[in-house]
């Protein structure tokens, strides 16, 4: 699968009560959602370096047109098995904003399906209860041919300085854990 290149969004595009634009995608047998303002493209899986001591979550790194990329298996983020690497896992790449500074980070899943416009009035809250991801990350439910899907909260998801604190054991971490 060659890399594509996503179209780009205008910066206000992410009110509440608009339509959006959705990449959807798999892990395991669910379908999530992330809307597409962060999402740089989407290349096909290739060899990670792994690096030591990094969380479960940080699946390796590659190399990205002479960048460094790290890559977040998304399943064990979710508290999950790892992603068994397939023929149609691929990286999403996003850019995230993180102490004033933008990042590319690469985001593992099984499967990309489609990029789908959800109209603002098929669109749910987050479910309070019932759903093993933790609240935060689940922006709302996205109903698409009579089924839902998760729309992901990127921010949350992809915390770069949730994520960071992890890394270096932070006490940031255990005040996080301790919101649970």
């Amino acid at each position: 699968m060659p890399a594509a290149n996503l179209p780009a969004t205008t910066a206000g595009s992410n009110l509440p009560g608009e339509d959006q634009q959705y990449l959807t995608f798999t892990l395991g047998a669910e379908v999530f959602a992330i809307v597409i303002d962060h999402i740089k493209e989407i290349i096909e899986y290739s060899a990670v370096t792994q690096v030591p001591l990094m969380p479960s979550f940080v699946h390796g790194v590659i190399n990205l047109r002479g960048s460094v990329l790290p890559v977040i298996d998304l399943s064990i983020r979710f508290g999950r098995a790892a992603t068994p690497v397939g023929r149609r896992t691929c990286v999403v790449v996003l850019n995230l904003e993180f102490a004033g500074e933008t990042h590319a980070v690469g985001m593992l899943v099984d499967a990309v399906n489609a990029v789908i416009e959800i109209p603002a009035s098929q669109i749910e809250p987050a479910p309070s209860f019932g759903t093993p991801l933790r609240a935060e990350f689940i922006a709302g439910m996205g109903k698409v041919n009579n089924q839902f899907v998760i729309l992901l909260d990127v921010a949350h998801v992809l915390s770069l300085e949730e994520m960071s604190s992890l890394v270096t054991g932070a006490p940031a971490a255990a005040a996080a854990a301790a919101e649970d």
